[in-house]
Order: structure tokens, then sequence, then C-alpha cells
């Protein structure tokens, strides 16, 4: 069993700045991505960010102003999102795709609520 949890998050305003953090835990041999997904509220869940073996991918839509770093010793990810906007509101939900011996999972965290408005 693998554990995602989120912190981090709340109401911003435009052009403010949020950290959010994630930590996966649990029986796993390895984690071979771990990242940040998010959902608006018509929209479907899109890629932020995440981390794929050392390798970053970000959305167009927030290069240059989110930041995601990993810490692989504590299976922890960290997202810097700065510059925020209107449109970055959404649910955001942590990924670690965890597993090992060629078979991996996806398990999501419980999601947390990022609200940009004046």
């Amino acid at each position: 069993q693998v554990q995602v949890v989120e912190s981090g998050g709340g109401l911003a305003q435009p052009g403010g700045s949020l950290i959010l953090s994630c930590i996966a835990s649990g029986s796993f041999l390895r984690i071979s991505a771990l990242g940040w997904y998010r959902q608006g509220p018509w929209n479907e869940r899109e890629l932020v960010a995440r981390d794929v073996e050392g390798y970053m991918q970000y959305a167009d839509s927030v290069k240059g102003r989110f930041t995601i770093s990993r810490d692989k010793t504590k299976n922890t990810v960290v997202l810097q999102m700065n510059s925020l906007e209107p449109e970055d509101t959404a649910v955001y939900y942590c990924c670690a795709r965890a597993g090992g011996d060629g078979e991996y999972e996806n398990y999501w965290g419980q999601g947390t609520q990022i609200t940009v408005s004046s």
C-alpha cells in the first residue's frame, strides 16, 4: 500500500506565490515518477509538473512560473508556484508512480485546492 499526502495550497492573489509539498510512503521498491496534476472546474485532470527519473516535465502554461524539486531520499516533491494567475485555480493532486520489478501503479493524493483571486 502506498500513501500520498499533500500539504500547502490555499488562496493567493494574482501575481502571488504558493508552495505545495507532497510525500509518498508505504510499501514499494522505488518511485519512477513523482509530481503534480490539477483539475479545474471545467477541465479534465492535466499534468502540471513532474520528475520522471530526474527529468523534469512541465505544462506549457506553467513554464517559467512553476518549479518542481524532488528529494529521492525522502520521497518528497515540492512545487514552487510563482506569478500565479486566476487560470491556475484548480484542485492540485500529487501523483506517485510507485512499484518495482517492472510493475508500477499511479497513486494519488486527496487533492488540495488552489484559488487565485483578487
